[in-house]
């Protein structure tokens, strides 16, 4: 049974900084594609990062660029996602996603398998 575990979410002022992590079980993680969503309260999820198995390829929403940085260590089958400079609008409850088809990360959620239950950020003004 595949399971993605999300930690790290909280409640932090803007500016500031904060560093989700996914630790995934009962998959072959070194060879799956990882990725990161959101939603915000009353709006549709949305991509915000995805990262090749390989590490050589990562990608993000134009709204999260230079301020967040997705990674992976498949020693410990866990993915980050450092989050900096964090505003009010990356309010959300962030998900991580995994598949083992996909051969690089999509922002269509539909091509991911498995996903986590989500950690909340808040972002205070």
């Amino acid at each position: 049974q595949v399971q993605l575990v999300e930690s790290g979410g909280g409640l932090v002022q803007a500016g500031d900084s904060l560093r989700l992590s996914c630790v995934a079980s009962g998959l072959t993680f070194w060879s799956s594609v990882m990725g990161w969503f959101r939603q915000a309260p009353g709006k549709e999820r949305e991509f915000v990062a995805g990262i090749s198995w390989t590490q050589t390829f990562s990608f993000y929403r134009d709204s999260v660029k230079g301020r967040f940085t997705i990674s992976r260590d498949n020693d410990k089958n866990t993915v980050y996602l450092e989050m900096n400079s964090l505003k009010p609008e990356d309010t959300a409850v962030y998900y991580c996603a995994a598949s083992g088809r996909l051969r690089a990360p999509t922002k269509d959620g539909a091509g991911y398998e498995y996903w986590g239950q989500g950690t909340q950020v808040v972002i205070s003004t």
